[in-house]
């Protein structure tokens, strides 16, 4: 441990990664109760996976952005620590798959070395702020989105307030109306405008989420002005922290709040938070992301083109001319999203002559490379494709999104990454004039959580199960029909039939050759579907479910030899609920340490929010000896007042409500802070004596 603390510079992440260590020896020693350790390491960007024994450890890239420094240090720590491949995700992160727990530390504090971080990658956190890949260089963009990506994704990494929430918090931000970061399926997604005095805001979507039930986003805010940006996303991730599901994790997001409670009431509450947020403004600075580093110009050497055909296609799908006049962007199609790490080596080898220094990872497992000039489009093909890079479609209905499925995934119930494969297969093999089709596309899932995004695909599929007789196979469910209209409206996937697996090739092929039939020129895929009518895909691919002609391949799953058998194990996607009573008491002592320490450094708000959390641990921890599991903390809150203060058992010259309440009705003053900090203080305490009071019974 002693070198994370010579080689590393900033105090704060030291501290944090010491603290992974020290908690992974407490957790090895049975000091730790595995929930509570699960919740931390997953806080940490460490995942269990389907395999025993090992990790993945997700890197957690705000917006996608990363360099060839970055990306060559990312190489090198798979190769140390897990298995010498880079895995692209659809929140522009890159996961490293089957890591040793004990060997996470060292690997984390050797990533922020190069300012990479694992912090709040997975568990109850606000996830990674994806943008469109684009920002910067978008022709259609009003402005660059990316400095306030990079803004929202400072202001929260280990924020008070978003670090222990019911579930995850995801916030997006578009380039432009054309809404490529999907604004309209998040819990926060953001659209750039400028108003008709010249100023920078956004439009604001509340709410969304895919899972196995999709909701679409409520447009909030035709116009944010942008330095409400951020205290605007406080105030509504402060009102998911105290209103939102914490026992029942698949009621948890906020859109089922707000299906609870109605959006009036969640923007209502968020407005009662303004006095009570760290800044009332805050102005972004537009030079916090700085430009890449472009090549110099020069005269590039002329290479012969190998295969003249594929690179025409490849300069109408993968390319498209930047806002800066003379630079292109060049699109990487990544199979499956991943990349050996000698792969990844040799790419940045051979596009480092002729592109910036900043790549960014796609929402569907891509890269963009930017500041391309038209001369070095030939060489940079040839670079690219002697690695197999420079398959064309990009985006394109040949382009499958897909999740890794049951080859790592605890949740996965069927395989994804083959059947991406396959499907691409006969798209290039069987329907090759599609490829420059960017308005369809193909994405699957494992499972029906929509890790892949299915749920916003035209053609999706998601993992599942059939049985037939005694026996079960691998299926897939058919959703059809969705994806971006635009300006934060989408559509979501409906689910029209379930059937084996192994047929999705055939599903493929007859919707495709319906629509190729019967769809006029220049229809769209959705108003192609709206016209047809789901009940009309379900008669169209019914034979496909007949499982009367299965046959015994049918029972194996793609990428698999072995019969198939259904084996999900436990989700760590979204953390685990704590309730027992020791851990909630040891975590209210650790909470109120964490308000002595921001205290000390003068971060009143932080020190009154883990103030907070200390009166919700010390009373859920009470309530919990009397059977009583609150699934809110606004509902622990009542509870206690009900159970404790009205009965006389704990006495605390008022309410419990009126108490801890005082929160959102003061601003986060030193005189505050120093009075709320000692009766969360003098309330533990309190709690501790009644609990021994309760053991000693």
């Amino acid at each position: 441990m002693q070198s994370f603390r010579t080689e590393l510079e900033n105090p704060i992440v030291e501290q944090d990664i010491i603290d992974l260590e020290r908690k992974i020896r407490a957790f090895r020693e049975g000091k730790i109760h595995d929930e509570k350790f699960r919740s931390l390491r997953l806080a940490r960007g460490v995942y269990g996976q389907r395999q025993p024994g090992v990790q993945m450890v997700r890197i957690k890239l705000p917006f996608g952005k990363v360099t060839f420094k970055q990306l060559l240090k990312i190489a090198d720590i798979s190769d140390e620590y897990g298995s010498s491949n880079l895995h692209l995700t659809t929140r522009q992160d890159i996961q490293i798959h089957y890591v040793s727990l004990d060997r996470t530390p060292q690997l984390w504090a050797e990533l922020e070395q190069d300012d990479i971080t694992l912090r709040e990658a997975c568990g109850n956190t606000v996830r990674n702020v994806t943008s469109s890949p684009t920002s910067g260089v978008d022709p259609l963009e009003p402005f660059d989105v990316s400095p306030y990506a990079q803004a929202t994704f400072e202001y929260f990494l280990r924020n008070p307030i978003c670090q222990e929430m019911g579930r995850k918090f995801k916030i997006s931000f578009s380039s432009s109306e054309a809404d490529t970061a999907f604004a309209y399926i998040h819990d926060v997604g953001l659209i750039p405008k400028v108003n008709e005095a010249g100023e920078r805001g956004f439009k604001v979507l509340l709410g969304g989420g895919l899972g196995a039930q999709p909701l679409l986003a409520s447009a909030v805010e035709e116009f944010l002005p942008e330095d409400q940006l951020i205290p605007y996303i406080e105030t509504i991730i402060r009102v998911f922290d105290r209103y939102g599901e914490r026992n029942n994790r698949n009621k948890a997001r906020l859109k089922y709040l707000i299906q609870k409670i109605g959006l009036d009431e969640v923007l209502r509450l968020a407005a009662e938070e303004r006095t009570a947020i760290k800044v009332k403004t805050w102005p972004i600075n537009r030079d916090s992301v700085p430009q890449p580093v472009i090549p110099p110009l020069t005269i590039y050497p002329r290479v012969p083109i190998s295969n003249p055909l594929r690179y025409e296609q490849w300069l109408v799908t993968n390319v498209f001319e930047q806002k800066q006049t003379g630079f292109y962007g060049v699109y990487v199609k990544v199979p499956v999203g991943d990349i050996p790490t000698d792969i990844a080596r040799k790419m940045v080898a051979a596009i480092q002559p002729y592109a910036a220094d900043e790549i960014r990872i796609t929402q569907n497992q891509g890269l963009l490379l930017k500041y391309v000039r038209k001369e070095a489009l030939p060489a940079l093909y040839e670079g690219l494709n002697a690695l197999n890079m420079a398959a064309p479609g990009f985006d394109s209905i040949a382009d499958v999104t897909t999740c890794p499925g049951t080859d790592t995934c605890n949740l996965g119930i069927s395989n994804s990454m083959t059947m991406a494969k396959v499907l691409e297969d006969v798209i290039f093999n069987e329907y090759e004039d599609l490829i420059y089709n960017r308005e369809i596309k193909i994405k699957i899932s494992g499972c029906m959580n929509s890790c892949g995004q299915h749920g916003l695909a035209h053609i999706g599929f998601h993992g599942s199960s059939l049985k037939a007789g005694t026996r079960v196979l691998p299926s897939v469910q058919v959703m059809l029909g969705g994806g971006t209209v635009g300006n934060g409206e989408g559509r979501v996937a409906e689910r029209v039939i379930k059937v084996p697996s192994k047929r999705a090739t055939h599903v493929l092929r007859a919707v495709l050759d319906d629509y190729k039939t019967l769809s006029p020129e220049g229809e769209t895929f959705h108003a192609y579907y709206d016209r047809q009518g789901k009940d009309y895909f379900y008669r169209l691919l019914k034979p496909l479910a007949d499982l009367t002609t299965l046959t015994d391949d049918e029972f194996v799953d793609w990428g698999h030899q072995e019969t198939y058998v259904s084996a999900i194990g436990v989700g760590e996607c979204a953390g685990v609920i704590i309730d027992l009573v020791a851990t909630l008491l040891y975590e209210s002592e650790e909470k109120l340490g964490w308000a002595n320490g921001a205290y000390a450094k003068g971060l009143w708000s932080d020190a009154i929010y883990h103030s907070y959390n200390t009166f919700i641990s010390s009373a859920k921890a009470l309530l919990l000896d009397k059977g009583v599991n609150s699934s809110t903390q606004a509902g622990v809150i009542r509870e206690f007042d009900a159970h404790y203060v009205s009965t006389g058992e704990i006495d605390i010259n008022g309410t419990f409500n009126d108490l801890v309440l005082q929160i959102n009705k003061n601003e986060p003053s030193e005189e505050f802070a120093t009075a709320y900090k000692q009766q969360a203080t003098d309330f533990l305490e309190a709690v501790k004596v009644k609990r021994e009071a309760v053991l000693q019974s």
